[in-house]
């Protein structure tokens, strides 16, 4: 009789908050590069909707980070080599609700989520227990 033996996970590696902090900076900035390919664009068009720019300004915001971050990275998070996965399994992503309530909430309290980065060894911030996510490295 064979005996089958399991072999331990390999633990995950979490980021640091700078891996974190220079992640979401390289995103800000590809936003605001974004932003002016676009409003180029709409300059070259004869008269366009003050709308159409409005919608554009706020829809990479709100769109940006919740639809990377499900399907795949953001850019920052390719270049830091991280990922939002799911807490507990760190194969898994995180589907598109759990990608917009993080966003939210991490919208919504600023730097002040990542408080609780130090208190747990996941080095969760506020809105990863809120999405029931965490950050990890990749190799």
């Amino acid at each position: 009789m064979e005996t089958a033996v399991i072999e331990p996970k390999p633990t995950a590696e979490y980021p640091l908050l700078t891996d974190r902090v220079q992640s979401t900076f390289i995103d800000s900035v590809f936003i605001v590069i974004l932003m002016f390919v676009f409003a180029s664009f709409l300059d070259k068009m004869e008269n366009p909707p003050d709308w159409i720019r409005v919608a554009l300004f706020f829809g990479l915001f709100a769109v940006y980070e919740p639809v990377c971050t499900a399907f795949g990275c953001t850019l920052g998070n390719y270049i830091k080599k991280i990922r939002v996965r799911r807490m507990g399994h760190p194969d898994q992503k995180i589907n598109l609700l759990q990608a917009f309530v993080r966003y939210i909430i991490k919208v919504l309290l600023g730097w002040i989520s990542f408080l609780t980065m130090h208190s747990n060894t996941e080095r969760r911030a506020i809105h990863d227990f809120a999405a029931d996510s965490v950050m990890i490295k990749v190799q």
